[in-house]
């Protein structure tokens, strides 16, 4: 007897929130203070107002060195859609873009200003 194969695809779709006021969220920030690392998921207004209230701050401040890496700033994946949209943004607006992988959480950001 042959038993009926079904071939089924699944797809997950990770839609992230921005952790203060629950709008979509296009980057995840990842910072340390007192030896503490936090991260957290912002929209592009969000992740400006973060940037330039630390930005004194880092400017000020200088790299520490060591065997773990310093945390920094991250971006989700953005869906195969969203990421060749913003590619093509970029290139229309002469910036440079990474061809794969993740694209650059400053270009998402200026990409999310702009619409």
């Amino acid at each position: 007897m042959i038993d009926n194969v079904f071939n089924m695809a699944r797809k997950t779709v990770i839609v992230l929130k921005d952790d203060l006021d629950g709008s979509e969220a296009i980057v995840t920030v990842e910072f340390a203070i007192d030896g503490i690392e936090y991260e957290i998921d912002l929209n592009g207004e969000h992740a400006s107002e973060l940037r330039q209230t630390l930005g004194r701050f880092i400017e000020a401040a200088r790299k520490s060195s060591g065997a773990r890496g310093r945390p920094g700033l991250r971006q989700p994946p953005a869906g195969s859609r969203d990421a060749k949209a913003i590619r093509q943004w970029a290139l229309e607006k002469g910036l440079k873009v990474n061809a794969r992988g993740r694209v650059q959480g400053d270009i998402v950001e200026q990409y999310q200003t702009g619409h």
